[in-house]
């Protein structure tokens, strides 16, 4: 029962720090291409992910994990930070924080293709409704859509679901710090040119609020918000504690409105409640 506890709270707690991924991109892209944007947020995690290992003298993963970690780089690492990046640049936060709400639907679905399990029937009814809904907002005309953007994002969401499922497993193992940790380890050699690739060439026009949401994308979306995640996860189960990434979209649609003052639709709203309704049900028959 304990554990079962704790591992709600670290998922609610990883939820709550997730949510502001999307607006703090958002606001970053205003200042840093999306390629810097990505690489930089991916090199200081991995820097503060080596020290921590170093500081705890954790033993190197096994050879047959590297490919899993090679999946989590690709998920989470390099695949949606990139994708959401380049998405923010045609839509609003609030436009995009909608596709979240089929997050945890795709981690479900590769919970289903990588774990062999077996949901009923309705579990698709479901997945379907809630792909339609989305996909039927995507088409809506809400001043902010743009076919390149959503079709990023639905990009974003399908590596995200695959890095989640696979890091989830992957964290009873090895826990689930040392899995973002190995991650991003792993993908930093490739991170790293590209960092000096795309290396701005003028630094003084760059505004302070770019400069805190890369901040925050490189402290906290990519390092510290996976410590709670990936824990939760394993402690409290993935289909269970998945359920929490239901509260996302409202999290980040009332920063998006907050914070960023960007106009929150009516049909925004509805289609996240209609789309978490959809992943609800489905992870019930899941």
């Amino acid at each position: 029962m304990h554990s079962t506890a704790t591992g709600w709270g670290n998922g609610l707690l990883g939820v709550i720090i997730f949510s502001g991924s999307l607006p703090a991109t958002r606001v970053a892209v205003g200042g840093f291409s999306a390629l810097f944007l990505t690489s930089t947020r991916a090199v200081i995690a991995a820097l503060i992910g080596l020290a921590v290992l170093g500081l705890l003298r954790q033993a190197r993963p096994a050879r047959h994990d590297l490919a899993s970690l090679a999946i989590v780089a690709i998920g989470v690492v390099v695949g949606f930070p990139l994708l959401t990046a380049l998405a923010l640049q045609h839509i609003t936060s609030a436009h995009s924080i909608v596709f979240i709400g089929l997050l945890p639907l795709s981690t479900a679905i590769f919970g289903v293709l990588r774990g062999g399990e077996r949901p009923q029937p309705l579990f698709w009814l479901f997945a379907v409704l809630g792909s339609a809904t989305v996909a039927g907002f995507a088409l809506s005309n809400d001043g902010s859509a743009s076919l390149s953007g959503d079709l990023l994002m639905v990009a974003a969401i399908v590596l995200c679901g695959l890095g989640y499922a696979e890091g989830a497993a992957l964290s009873r193992r090895l826990g689930g710090w040392q899995v973002i940790s190995w991650a991003l380890l792993l993908a930093l050699p490739l991170m790293v040119p590209v960092v000096i690739w795309t290396w701005p060439p003028i630094w003084s026009g760059i505004s302070a609020p770019a400069w805190i949401g890369l901040a925050y994308v490189s402290i906290f979306s990519m390092f510290v918000g996976f410590i709670f995640w990936y824990r939760g996860l394993a402690l409290g189960g993935i289909a269970r504690v998945g359920q929490l990434q239901q509260l996302q979209p409202f999290f980040g649609l009332a920063l998006a409105g907050l914070l960023l003052h960007e106009p929150v639709a009516w049909s925004m709203i509805a289609a996240t409640v209609l789309v978490v309704a959809c992943v609800f049900f489905a992870r019930r028959f899941a």
